[in-house]
Protein backbone atom coordinates (compact mmCIF):
# COMPACT_ATOMS: atom_id res chain seq x y z
CA UNK A 1 0.00 0.00 0.00
CA UNK A 2 1.10 3.52 -0.97
CA UNK A 3 0.08 6.82 0.54
CA UNK A 4 -0.81 8.47 -2.40
CA UNK A 5 -1.67 12.59 -3.31
CA UNK A 6 -1.68 14.61 -6.14
CA UNK A 7 0.02 17.80 -5.99
CA UNK A 8 1.97 20.98 -7.23
CA UNK A 9 5.34 20.37 -6.49
CA UNK A 10 7.66 23.24 -4.97
CA UNK A 11 10.99 24.74 -6.84
CA UNK A 12 13.59 25.77 -4.47
CA UNK A 13 13.21 29.57 -4.43
CA UNK A 14 9.86 28.97 -3.34
CA UNK A 15 11.39 27.03 -0.36
CA UNK A 16 13.49 29.57 0.49
CA UNK A 17 10.59 31.84 0.70
CA UNK A 18 8.58 30.38 2.92
CA UNK A 19 11.52 28.69 4.84
CA UNK A 20 12.27 32.70 5.42
CA UNK A 21 8.70 33.42 6.66
CA UNK A 22 8.71 30.10 8.57
CA UNK A 23 12.08 31.46 10.48
CA UNK A 24 10.22 34.27 11.49
CA UNK A 25 7.43 32.58 12.81
CA UNK A 26 9.29 30.48 14.86
CA UNK A 27 10.94 33.50 16.67
CA UNK A 28 7.77 34.78 17.62
CA UNK A 29 5.44 31.62 18.03
CA UNK A 30 8.01 28.94 19.01
CA UNK A 31 5.07 26.68 20.27
CA UNK A 32 3.78 25.85 16.77
CA UNK A 33 3.96 23.20 14.93
CA UNK A 34 5.73 24.60 11.75
CA UNK A 35 6.41 22.40 8.77
CA UNK A 36 9.85 21.74 6.89
CA UNK A 37 9.71 24.16 3.66
CA UNK A 38 11.29 21.25 2.12
CA UNK A 39 8.40 19.34 2.73
CA UNK A 40 5.69 21.97 1.37
CA UNK A 41 3.59 21.64 -1.36
CA UNK A 42 0.20 22.94 -3.05
CA UNK A 43 -2.29 19.31 -2.66
CA UNK A 44 -4.37 19.11 -5.47
CA UNK A 45 -5.71 15.69 -4.02
CA UNK A 46 -5.28 13.19 -1.15
CA UNK A 47 -6.05 9.43 -1.80
CA UNK A 48 -4.47 7.85 1.12
CA UNK A 49 -3.95 4.07 1.33
CA UNK A 50 -3.53 2.64 -2.38
CA UNK A 51 -2.74 -0.73 -3.64
CA UNK A 52 -0.13 -0.88 -7.10
CA UNK A 53 -3.60 -0.78 -9.44
CA UNK A 54 -5.16 2.07 -7.94
CA UNK A 55 -1.75 4.13 -8.19
CA UNK A 56 -1.67 3.06 -11.77
CA UNK A 57 -5.24 4.37 -12.00
CA UNK A 58 -4.66 7.65 -10.19
CA UNK A 59 -1.52 8.52 -12.23
CA UNK A 60 -3.94 7.82 -15.54
CA UNK A 61 -6.12 10.45 -13.58
CA UNK A 62 -3.12 13.07 -12.82
CA UNK A 63 -1.97 12.43 -16.93
CA UNK A 64 -5.39 13.26 -18.19
CA UNK A 65 -5.75 16.70 -15.62
CA UNK A 66 -2.19 17.73 -16.77
CA UNK A 67 -3.63 18.23 -20.52
CA UNK A 68 -6.30 20.10 -19.37
CA UNK A 69 -3.70 23.58 -19.11
CA UNK A 70 -0.46 24.38 -20.68
CA UNK A 71 2.40 25.34 -18.03
CA UNK A 72 0.83 28.35 -16.00
CA UNK A 73 2.34 31.03 -13.43
CA UNK A 74 1.17 31.66 -9.69
CA UNK A 75 2.08 34.07 -6.95
CA UNK A 76 2.25 32.88 -3.01
CA UNK A 77 -0.13 35.67 -1.91
CA UNK A 78 -0.36 36.36 1.99
CA UNK A 79 -1.12 34.70 5.06
CA UNK A 80 -4.08 33.27 6.41
CA UNK A 81 -5.32 30.85 9.07
CA UNK A 82 -8.39 28.00 8.99
CA UNK A 83 -10.43 27.83 12.17
CA UNK A 84 -11.62 30.36 14.80
CA UNK A 85 -9.76 33.68 15.12
CA UNK A 86 -8.94 33.48 18.82
CA UNK A 87 -7.74 30.08 18.13
CA UNK A 88 -6.79 28.56 14.12
CA UNK A 89 -5.21 25.46 13.92
CA UNK A 90 -3.82 26.51 10.57
CA UNK A 91 -1.38 28.89 9.64
CA UNK A 92 -1.40 29.01 5.21
CA UNK A 93 0.00 31.00 2.47
CA UNK A 94 -2.44 31.60 -0.03
CA UNK A 95 -2.11 30.74 -3.53
CA UNK A 96 -3.26 33.30 -6.42
CA UNK A 97 -3.06 32.94 -10.18
CA UNK A 98 -5.09 34.71 -12.41
CA UNK A 99 -5.68 32.73 -15.45
CA UNK A 100 -7.85 30.51 -13.94
CA UNK A 101 -5.75 27.17 -14.88
CA UNK A 102 -4.99 25.97 -11.26
CA UNK A 103 -8.98 25.93 -11.15
CA UNK A 104 -8.84 24.48 -14.14
CA UNK A 105 -6.91 21.49 -13.28
CA UNK A 106 -7.98 21.27 -10.16
CA UNK A 107 -11.52 20.28 -11.78
CA UNK A 108 -10.01 18.11 -14.69
CA UNK A 109 -8.46 16.01 -11.60
CA UNK A 110 -11.59 15.43 -9.55
CA UNK A 111 -13.49 14.65 -12.71
CA UNK A 112 -10.98 11.63 -13.63
CA UNK A 113 -10.28 11.02 -10.39
CA UNK A 114 -14.22 10.48 -9.92
CA UNK A 115 -14.26 8.12 -12.98
CA UNK A 116 -12.10 6.10 -12.13
CA UNK A 117 -14.07 5.50 -8.73
CA UNK A 118 -12.05 7.70 -6.23
CA UNK A 119 -13.48 9.81 -3.66
CA UNK A 120 -13.24 13.70 -4.20
CA UNK A 121 -13.19 16.38 -1.84
CA UNK A 122 -16.63 18.35 -2.14
CA UNK A 123 -15.61 21.71 -0.40
CA UNK A 124 -14.54 24.75 -2.10
CA UNK A 125 -11.14 24.83 -3.97
CA UNK A 126 -9.03 27.00 -1.30
CA UNK A 127 -5.96 26.74 -2.30
CA UNK A 128 -2.76 26.79 0.07
CA UNK A 129 0.08 25.80 1.56
CA UNK A 130 0.20 24.26 5.42
CA UNK A 131 2.90 26.55 7.02
CA UNK A 132 2.20 25.76 10.67
CA UNK A 133 -0.17 23.68 12.93
CA UNK A 134 -1.70 24.96 15.99
CA UNK A 135 -2.20 22.23 18.38
CA UNK A 136 -3.32 24.03 21.68
CA UNK A 137 -5.12 27.72 22.97
CA UNK A 138 -2.68 30.15 21.97
CA UNK A 139 -2.73 32.74 25.00
CA UNK A 140 -3.23 36.21 24.44
CA UNK A 141 0.57 37.37 23.88
CA UNK A 142 0.30 33.95 20.98
CA UNK A 143 -2.48 35.32 19.21
CA UNK A 144 -0.75 39.30 19.41
CA UNK A 145 2.26 37.76 17.49
CA UNK A 146 0.06 35.39 15.30
CA UNK A 147 -2.24 38.58 14.50
CA UNK A 148 1.79 40.54 13.66
CA UNK A 149 2.69 38.17 11.67
CA UNK A 150 -0.69 37.78 9.30
CA UNK A 151 -0.28 41.47 8.68
CA UNK A 152 3.25 41.43 8.48
CA UNK A 153 3.05 39.25 5.24
CA UNK A 154 -0.08 40.44 3.04
CA UNK A 155 2.38 40.83 -0.16
CA UNK A 156 2.97 38.81 -3.32
CA UNK A 157 5.57 37.10 -3.74
CA UNK A 158 7.07 36.74 -7.42
CA UNK A 159 5.75 34.47 -9.77
CA UNK A 160 6.52 30.93 -10.30
CA UNK A 161 6.07 29.07 -13.12
CA UNK A 162 4.67 25.55 -13.09
CA UNK A 163 5.07 22.84 -15.53
CA UNK A 164 3.66 19.39 -14.06
CA UNK A 165 1.69 18.02 -11.88
CA UNK A 166 2.93 15.37 -9.27
CA UNK A 167 1.48 11.91 -8.23
CA UNK A 168 3.16 11.42 -4.74
CA UNK A 169 3.82 9.10 -2.38
CA UNK A 170 4.04 9.82 1.46
CA UNK A 171 6.27 8.03 3.73
CA UNK A 172 5.70 8.79 7.82
CA UNK A 173 8.87 8.87 9.67
CA UNK A 174 10.13 9.19 13.14
CA UNK A 175 11.36 12.89 11.37
CA UNK A 176 8.88 14.22 9.37
CA UNK A 177 6.86 12.54 6.47
CA UNK A 178 8.97 12.16 3.06
CA UNK A 179 7.97 12.48 -0.46
CA UNK A 180 8.40 11.11 -3.50
CA UNK A 181 7.37 11.85 -7.11
CA UNK A 182 5.93 8.69 -8.26
CA UNK A 183 4.90 10.38 -11.55
CA UNK A 184 5.44 13.79 -13.00
CA UNK A 185 2.34 15.09 -15.49
CA UNK A 186 3.68 17.45 -17.67
CA UNK A 187 1.15 20.10 -18.31
CA UNK A 188 0.22 20.67 -21.91
CA UNK A 189 -3.06 20.57 -24.05
CA UNK A 190 -3.57 17.78 -26.59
Amino acid sequence: MTRTFIALELDTAQQNFLGNIIRQGKLHLPDLHWVDPTGIHLTLAFLGELNDEEVVKAIAAAQYAATSVNPFAYRLSGLGTFGQPRQPRVLWMGVSEASGSLEIVYQALNLALEQRNFATDKRPFSPHLTLARIKSYLNPTQIHALQQLLSHYQFASPTYKVTHLSVMKSELARGGARYTCLQACAFGKE
